[in-house]
């Protein structure tokens, strides 16, 4: 058992409250994922639907984030977040009563998912905010890289607990779904934290704004967060996944769990190798590096027709973009001032969500245009494009050595 006195986060109790929480959410959020895709592709059978998953996960980000960044930072945190997780509990149960009863098919599975992204616009970038509120500063990289290993490491379970419990039934899966984001709730609502609350300042069109503005005049921060952007948008592959799983490789549900939990498998190691060891001082040359292994990797997944060599692909795919989530993250919170960290993180979330699930979008229309295969292998080209041009357009960015910018 490390000493109090250490440097390891995982000595604090209050940190390991919060890793818990987070970890039971993001599992719960796996499996519906999977789920859900599994269930809407078997449904129709179009790549464009599995398209719409991703724009429903991400307009209501889009829509929301200036008023969560600003929620974030003018009330408790803690109960923001215990909130957003009972939402999310009831939608899950929501989803399990239909799949039992047979009935909403499609409309109701999308308009669960916009309420339950609607609450996870609020949750995720406020959750962020807490870490530093259970550790140190000094500590954050270390602290981000346990908090993303953690994450990864639900992304490992949940995919296989999704795919392999869809067998069973969908009844059963998004009931497991609701237990763990329940179990979250009780944990985050009971974290105790010795920090002053936010300070809240009047609402005006300048405070909604701040958190755009802060990252607009700092090319750091609005140099990391578009390449991720940008990158991620059209390298991922996530929403295919489900089309590689039952029509490319022909196997089951159990394909698919694997192939989702290929990428946490490789972040989750590189997220713990990060933990232990320090970024060293070329931080921007092994950022570009990743992004170009990642670039690659996306190619090789979407040219290969064994589930090994996919599933080896995803997995270095995943590990490289550990390294981004990592850099980003510590550059965020060790350059914003705490009282503007939740609408710091509200834009972050939203860099983060376009990429991610509006890259889901892109990735189902150009699959329902040009098919899958190509799809992805454009995505991983124009991934390579990207860091590229970021080189280019931000060589503060390629030049950096160190973390606090």
């Amino acid at each position: 058992m490390p000493s109090p006195d250490s440097t390891n986060p995982l000595a604090r109790p209050a940190f390991l409250h919060f890793l818990t929480a987070r970890v039971g959410a993001s599992l719960a959020f796996q499996i519906v994922s999977v789920a859900v895709g599994w269930q809407v592709y078997a449904l129709s059978g179009e790549a464009l639907d599995l398209g719409l998953i991703g724009l429903a996960q991400f307009l209501p980000m889009a829509a929301l984030t200036l008023i969560v960044g600003h929620v974030a930072d003018r009330y408790d945190r803690r109960r923001i977040v215990a909130l957003c997780m009972a939402v999310e509990t009831l939608a899950t149960l929501l989803l399990a009563l239909a799949a039992f009863e047979g009935f909403g098919g499609k409309p109701l599975i999308y308009a669960t998912l916009i309420a339950m992204s609607s609450a996870r616009a609020f949750e995720s970038p406020t959750l962020s905010t807490l870490i530093p509120a259970v550790v140190p500063r000094a500590w954050l990289p270390r602290a981000t890289a346990l908090s993303s290993s953690g994450g990864q490491i639900a992304q490992i379970a949940g995919p296989a607990l999704g795919g392999l419990g869809y067998g069973l039934g969908p009844v059963w899966v998004y009931g497991l779904a609701s237990l763990l984001y329940l179990a979250s709730c009780v944990c985050i609502a009971s974290l105790r934290i010795e920090r002053a609350p936010p300070r809240k300042e009047p609402t005006t069109a300048r405070t909604l704004l701040a958190g755009i503005t802060f990252i607009f005049q700092r090319r750091l921060l609005l140099g990391t967060l578009s390449l991720d952007l940008f990158a991620v948008l059209l390298g991922g592959a996530t929403a295919l996944l489900p089309i590689f799983a039952k029509d490319i490789l022909h196997a089951g549900p159990w394909a698919l769990g694997a192939l989702r939990a290929a990428p946490a498998c490789g972040a989750a190691l590189m997220s713990l190798t990060l933990a232990r060891l320090s970024l060293g001082m070329q931080v921007g040359r092994l950022l570009f590096g990743a992004l170009a292994v990642f670039g690659m990797a996306t190619i090789v997944f979407g040219l290969s027709r064994s589930i090994p060599l996919s599933v080896a692909a995803l997995a270095v795919l995943g590990a490289a973009d550990a390294i981004s989530v990592v850099v980003r993250s510590s550059l965020v919170q060790l350059n914003t001032p705490d009282h503007m960290l939740g609408r710091v993180s509200a834009v972050n979330t939203l860099f983060i969500g376009a990429s991610n699930q509006l890259g889901e979008f892109e990735s189902g229309l150009t699959a329902a245009l040009f098919g899958a295969v190509p799809a992805v292998v454009i995505g991983g080209l124009g991934t390579l494009a990207v860091a590229g041009l970021w080189m280019w357009w931000f060589p503060e960015l390629r030049k950096l050595r160190s973390l606090q910018g």
